[in-house]
């Protein structure tokens, strides 16, 4: 499919729905025309059409937070796009990681819930904050901290992590075993992120492994 097989609307505009190629999480809701979608088909970035400015903008032309565009995938009506990004710092002009921050339905208490009956909510929940931590980087927290020392502190601390999970497991000791595993999955995922490697990517060749040994 090209360019000249999307169908915009009247005004000759089309939803593009940017989401983080790597956390999966919706960024923003932006349009698109066909001058801005050729352009961020031959950068490899997102530009849109702004509807309150009636102009071609950059995303982060001013602020430096570029979108590096993986994908672009399109309806079966052809006429909405999601365009899947590794973002280099928050979507939002607010300085959050994302626009869609509230919820007319979850409060603290269901997100409690969701968490008792779902048991990798979890999962889903620090891939999403360790993603709003390297885009936004807010000062104090300890993600942060790993996101600014580099890949090296990283990866030093995942190779504490596995070794304290070795001695604890070596001790038969379960308590301190689920703290240390838990520290060891924590930052796993943080070293993903860094890596721009999506989880669901390591979960695939789980997934593959298994059908394979079943065969």
């Amino acid at each position: 499919m090209n360019v000249s097989q999307v169908k915009f609307d009247e005004k000759g505009l089309i939803p593009a729905i940017v989401q983080d190629a790597v956390s999966k999480e919706v960024l923003t809701l932006a349009y698109m025309n066909e001058e801005s979608l050729k352009k961020s088909l031959e950068t490899k970035e997102t530009w849109f059409w702004s509807r309150s400015r009636a102009e071609l903008w950059h995303k982060g032309e001013t602020s430096g937070n570029t979108q590096k565009i993986i994908d672009i995938k399109y309806d079966c009506d052809q006429d909405a796009l999601v365009v899947l990004v590794v973002p280099a710092g928050p979507a939002c002009h607010t300085g959050s990681y994302s626009c869609f921050t509230g919820s007319l339905l979850v409060d603290g208490e269901d997100k409690k819930e969701s968490a008792s009956t779902d048991r990798f909510a979890i999962i889903n929940e620090l891939e999403s904050v360790i993603a709003q931590r390297e885009a936004e980087m807010p000062e104090g927290a300890y993600t942060t901290y790993l996101f600014d020392k580099g890949v090296d502190k990283i990866l030093k601390k995942v190779g504490e992590e596995a070794t304290e999970v070795v001695i604890a497991a070596k001790n038969r000791d379960p308590e301190e075993l689920k703290w240390e595993v838990a520290d060891l999955i924590y930052h796993v995922l943080v070293l993903l992120r860094e890596q721009k490697l999506p989880l669901d990517e390591v979960l695939n060749v789980l997934v593959e492994r298994h059908s394979q040994k079943s065969k």
